[in-house]
């Protein structure tokens, strides 16, 4: 071990990059849906490593401590994120006479850009750098800091943050209701770390105190989530009756108003199918769900589609349904302005209510301001065929739906924002998440997402309700134990009922204190340890 540590640490120039890359990469299997944990020991091992080597003085790297530092995290995290996100490159052959050459900039140069949040961790951990145990602390203060910073910054997007190692395993997530994912990340980083001990400390009794701490601490956060969750099963909420459509639909050519007809006959179809001989279809329901903009045309200036909607609902079932919905210009503009939307039709085809997305996918939903006149001039628009792009919708409130508590609404990729999700006020009483994942296909990307959903009913202390065109639909409760769910690809229906939600969480409650506490721990104990032992 001390021999590995030693060649990683004296490594440089394209060879200390490439392990860098290479360790980064190895990292992303801890995410879904491989979930390798011990893969992220060995990553963040390395990386340790690395940040080590950058402590010898101009010799190895740029010359400078701190821009050796990030460039060693500039190239684990491109490892990191090239191989956890490749799949976006999916996107680009669902229209792929248009958007095929682009394939390459979005599926290299995303990573590139998030590869640098990761460097301000690396450079950040080092400024606090010093021999023994002190560097983990470091390493979790810099790693979690930057972690956030990539949540929040530029829109954010904290998708395979750290924490989702220990997120996706129904013992360990149950922290998360305390820590959120954040603070799950802090200590990703501090037990997957921890190995690095093994091939630096001075006396085989030291090397071996901070993994024993570690595999301490990966038990004690098992634990308490084998004595968090009850033995029975969530009760359901009186009266409710769900039933989740996922049609399966590809998202490629047929999915146009050409194919307008026969899109509305595969919804209504599935929708009613029987699951069972004594089934009645969606006359079994109270509330039927559809996915993420489910219509290839507006839902609400279409008499003819709500009417067979209305057709199709029995007396007292309502739909939720993902549907993009347009207003009028305001005064002094021209065109209409869209909004991606959750509407909520009652059985005589009457929308009730609606939602509109808040968080937008940056160039799948919209084309940045700043951006938007030069992309529009080499013949490069968003993904979605909405002219302009959609609009962000003002405020985030419950979404009112006859028969259900408050529900709190949310579309897409806004299911991967910890703490964003319940609005302000009454309290709901479940999330609600439509999507459509179809743009990925059978790849690791529909699972991150599903898992990072499902880890916010964990936080929240409330149930999740999913539909998905091509998977994964799902309910789950409040301890992120999945009630029902239909696999990736695969079309039909999942009965289920609505588990109740529990009081409110520590993370509901507190937010990111515990996160920010957990930090600043972090650096006064690094700070400490490096004031005592500076390395040579």
């Amino acid at each position: 071990m001390k021999s590995i540590a030693s060649r990683v640490i004296l490594s440089w120039g394209w060879r200390r990059a490439f392990i860098a890359l290479v360790s980064g990469a190895v990292g992303a299997l801890a995410m879904p849906p491989f979930g390798l944990l011990p893969a992220l020991a060995l990553s963040l091992t390395i990386a340790v490593w690395l940040l080590d080597g950058a402590a010898a003085k101009g010799r190895f790297g740029s010359g400078s401590l701190y821009l050796s530092a990030a460039w060693a995290g500039w190239c684990w995290g491109f490892g990191y994120f090239l191989a956890g996100l490749w799949w976006l490159g999916s996107a680009f052959l669902v229209e792929a006479e248009e958007f095929a050459w682009a394939l390459p900039f979005g599926v290299l140069g995303l990573p590139a850009l998030l590869a640098f949040f990761p460097a301000v961790g690396f450079a950040l951990a080092r400024a606090l750098w010093s021999t023994g145990w002190g560097r983990l602390f470091a390493f979790a203060f810099g790693l979690g800091a930057s972690e956030w910073l990539r949540g929040h910054l530029f829109t954010g997007f904290p998708w395979n943050t750290l924490g989702m190692a220990l997120g996706q395993n129904l013992w360990l997530m149950q922290s998360a209701s305390i820590l959120g994912l954040y603070g799950l990340s802090v200590l990703a980083v501090l037990i997957g770390a921890s190995p690095a001990m093994l091939g630096t400390g001075d006396t085989p009794g030291r090397r071996c105190t901070a993994p024993a701490l570690a595999l301490v601490s990966l038990a004690s956060l098992a634990a308490f989530g084998a004595w968090r969750l009850p033995a029975a099963d969530s009760p359901p909420v009186a009266g409710v009756k769900l039933r989740l459509m996922q049609p399966n639909l590809p998202q490629d050519a047929k999915f146009n108003p050409d194919n307008r007809d026969a899109i509305m006959r595969r919804y209504l179809a599935i929708s009613d199918r029987a699951t069972s001989p004594t089934s009645n279809g969606v006359a079994d329901a109270t509330h039927l769900v559809w996915p993420e903009s489910a219509f290839p045309f507006l839902l609400h200036r279409d008499p003819r589609a709500l009417a067979q909607i209305a057709e199709l609902l029995p007396p007292g079932v309502t739909l939720i349904t993902g549907a993009a919905r347009a207003d009028d210009p305001l005064p002094g503009e021209s065109g209409l302005r869209y909004y991606n939307a959750i509407q909520v039709v009652s059985d005589e085809g009457v929308i009730l209510a609606s939602y509109d997305k808040m968080h937008l996918v940056p160039f799948g939903e919209y084309l940045p301001h700043f951006l938007d006149a030069a992309l529009r001039g080499v013949g490069l628009r968003q993904f979605v065929h909405v002219p302009g792009g959609f609009d962000a919708g003002e405020s985030r409130k419950p979404l009112d739906v006859p028969g259900l508590p408050p529900v709190a609404a949310t579309v897409c990729y806004e299911a991967i924002f910890p703490g964003a999700l319940v609005p302000h006020g009454i309290r709901p009483g479940l999330i609600l998440n439509v999507t459509n994942d179809a743009w990925f296909g059978i790849t690791p990307g529909p699972h991150q997402h599903f898992a990072q959903a499902r880890l916010r009913a964990v936080e929240e202390g409330l149930p999740l309700v999913r539909a998905a065109n091509n998977g994964i639909s799902a309910v789950v409760d409040p301890y992120g134990r999945i009630s029902g769910s239909l696999p990736l690809g695969v079309e039909g229906v999942l009965d289920a009922a609505l588990p109740t939600a529990i009081s409110p969480t520590f993370f509901t409650n507190l937010g990111s204190i515990v996160f920010a506490t957990m930090v600043l721990c972090c650096a006064a104990a690094a700070f400490l340890a490096s004031r005592r032992r500076r390395p040579a």
